[in-house]
């Protein structure tokens, strides 16, 4: 299968130590992965580093075969890369309407036609692609993202970074803090947005529910990739906590 992303050897950190100490990953196109791991092992590092607002001090990145390392990150969105991170995904002192504005204009969105092929309606916020995925988000058009509850929130974070009509979303803890309930919300509307033919990265700590949606998952360990699996083989592991907190091998 083609892939869409391709990590190699790759470092990055802050001041003068390395988080990322040779990592490397590849996304098949059209996948979900999964990368999980113990607090501290560089997952969130990573995200920022494919985003381009961390740089690499070693090593490549390429999307679809085309490198990355010299982009910016508005250059990276144009690329065809998305990024949610766990905090401050949204303008919460703007409505919701005023934030997908904001997300369609500055995050440079790419052609014509809106994502999915909704054709002129900007001015009012989503396409019919985006409104069939976050049908609840109309309604909250004038309302203050602040005013939002912690799931309706996330939904408007995915939302602004569909607009641009990436090929890979990259996603940082899109559950964390909420409910089991909220959880269980937040990986469906993952799963549908896979199914519209985005590649996803998700960087997520409840391992169980995100494997469940995943293809396959890249375990990190003090910076460096510890073991790569099928999602399925990792969910059916008798010892899951052991593999998640990174003492497993490459032999599965």
């Amino acid at each position: 299968m083609t892939s869409i992303l391709k990590v190699s050897s790759l470092h990055a950190g802050y001041g003068a130590g390395d988080i990322l100490k040779g990592i490397d990953v590849e996304l098949p196109a059209g996948s979900i992965l999964t990368i999980i791991g113990p607090n501290g092992s560089g997952k969130s590092t990573l995200a920022k580093t494919l985003a381009g607002l961390l740089r690499a001090r070693q090593g490549s990145i390429e999307l679809e075969g085309e490198p990355l390392n010299e982009l910016s990150a508005p250059k990276r969105v144009l690329a065809g890369i998305s990024y949610v991170p766990q905090e401050y995904n949204v303008f919460r002192n703007l409505t919701v309407l005023e934030n997908l504005k904001i997300a369609r204009e500055f995050m440079g969105a790419r052609g014509p036609r809106d994502f999915m092929g909704a054709n002129g309606k900007a001015a009012r916020g989503l396409d019919d692609g985006l409104e069939e995925l976050f049908p609840e988000l109309p309604k909250h058009y004038r309302i203050a993202a602040g005013n939002l509850s912690g799931g309706q929130r996330q939904m408007l974070a995915f939302a602004c970074a569909l607009t641009v009509r990436p090929k890979l979303l990259i996603l940082d803890e899109p559950s964390a803090g909420l409910s089991p309930i909220l959880t269980r919300e937040v990986f469906e509307r993952v799963e549908r947005v896979n199914r519209t033919g985005v590649s996803i990265l998700m960087i997520e700590q409840n391992a169980i529910e995100a494997l469940r949606i995943s293809h396959s998952c890249v375990v990190l360990s003090g910076g460096r990739v510890r073991a790569c699996a099928s999602a399925k083989d990792v969910l059916g592991m008798k010892d899951l906590n052991s593999f998640y907190l990174g003492d497993a091998s490459n032999r599965i």
